[in-house]
């Protein structure tokens, strides 16, 4: 099978990141698009061997860029095509179809009650996507959360397929001496309890909260933001007005997997943390606080539904924390005082192994290709038990 996965970028962004992780254990020859941005994924994407293209897309209504992507994909002889995020989404399908291919499979990686990809929803986003939603045969949900979501906007529930998110095990592996050498790297005191968040610096992730939650530890708690985004400046000043200016990092956007680049990769830097606060309100999946578990690190946050989808006993480590800046305090409060845990990655962390999402993926692309039901894995309306955890 010959695939071409479509994205409306290739930024350093959990979608990217994710499509790259997933094409190193993914058994099937891929080729990449990019709409817009060919940046460090793409990058990485090429050193891991994968032929990416960037389409130059100009903006949302660049309609001359469809037929330059149907003949990319004629020309390809794909016998399928992957699309991933809203504007790759709409366009893909398209020319997908146009271009004879009829395998066709988009991942929702964002969709939130009230957002979509970090924009408010509306009738005309909603429309569009449906109407291009019916040119495909199969939607991936990355989580149940997700794929109730979808069948409440008008998906039939037949061509959706949960296919979680995955984190690489191995990488984020707990390791003492990574944690020395990073804490060292970055200027952290000796003793510092070190509070992480990890995601895009935009207001829906409400990083603002845990910076004013920081203002209200002792001194020897210190606070490691990892990304980028148009909030940057924002919080930054947000910190100096809340008097922890002298006591938060930002890292900028750090890659999932090792390349070689400068400054630690986001493992290192969760090897370096103590505690991981997301105090986003709303998530599709809640890939961070995964990230984190699998650190073996205890995880405050509001939404996840990676974790909510799951037995409470699957996460141990995870709590969830509702309101501002003064819960999550306590909180952090409670955690500490609890003591150091093993830094051992918990259940919930392995049910997520990439090797598992990239397996049940596969099976979506033989239903999409014979154009038959998916095996019951992938079940829309599957929530794992317990017992299923531990197999």
């Amino acid at each position: 099978m010959k695939a071409l996965h479509l994205i409306t970028g290739l930024g350093v962004g959990g979608a990217e990141q994710q499509l790259r992780l997933l094409l190193r254990h993914l058994p099937v020859e891929c080729d990449v698009v990019t709409l817009t941005n060919p940046g460090a994924v793409a990058d990485g994407l090429m050193a891991d061997g994968v032929r990416v293209t960037h389409l130059g897309m100009a903006g949302n209504r660049d309609l001359a860029a469809l037929p330059r992507l149907v003949r990319l994909i004629r020309g390809g002889g794909y016998d399928l095509v992957h699309t991933h995020l809203y504007r790759a989404c709409v366009y893909g399908r398209l020319a997908a179809r146009l271009a004879g291919v009829r395998a066709i499979v988009a991942t929702e990686h964002s969709l939130g009650e009230a957002q979509l990809e970090g924009r408010d929803l509306n009738q005309g986003m909603r429309a569009l996507y449906l109407a291009s939603e019916r040119l495909g045969r199969r939607t991936v949900a990355v989580s149940p959360t997700v794929a109730d979501r979808l069948r409440r906007w008008g998906v039939p529930g037949p061509r959706i397929e949960v296919v979680p998110n995955g984190i690489d095990l191995t990488g984020f592996r707990f390791d003492p001496v990574r944690r020395h050498r990073t804490r060292q790297r970055l200027g952290l005191p000796e003793g510092a309890f070190v509070i992480g968040g990890i995601g895009r610096l935009a207001p829906g992730k409400r990083f603002d909260v845990a910076l004013r939650t920081l203002a209200q530890l002792p001194q020897d708690h210190w606070m490691v933001l990892v990304g980028g985004g148009p909030e940057e400046n924002v919080l930054r000043r947000v910190a100096s007005e809340a008097g922890v200016a002298d006591r938060v990092l930002f890292t900028g956007e750090r890659p999932y997997l090792a390349d070689g680049g400068p400054g630690p990769d986001l493992p290192a830097l969760t090897s370096a943390m103590d505690l991981l606060v997301a105090p986003s309100a709303e998530e599709a999946f809640g890939l961070a606080v995964v990230e984190g578990l699998a650190a073996g690190l205890p995880v405050l946050y509001t939404s996840c539904p990676a974790v909510e989808d799951l037995p409470p006993a699957a996460a141990p480590l995870a709590r969830r924390v509702t309101g501002g800046p003064a819960s999550f305090a306590r909180a952090v409060v409670a955690a500490r005082q609890a003591g150091p845990a093993p830094r051992t990655a918990p259940d919930a962390a392995h049910h997520y192994d990439i090797t598992r999402s990239a397996a049940r993926l596969l099976d979506v692309y033989a239903a999409a290709t014979a154009n038959t039901p998916v095996p019951s894995a992938c079940s829309p309306s599957a929530r794992p038990s317990q017992e299923a955890l531990s197999s």
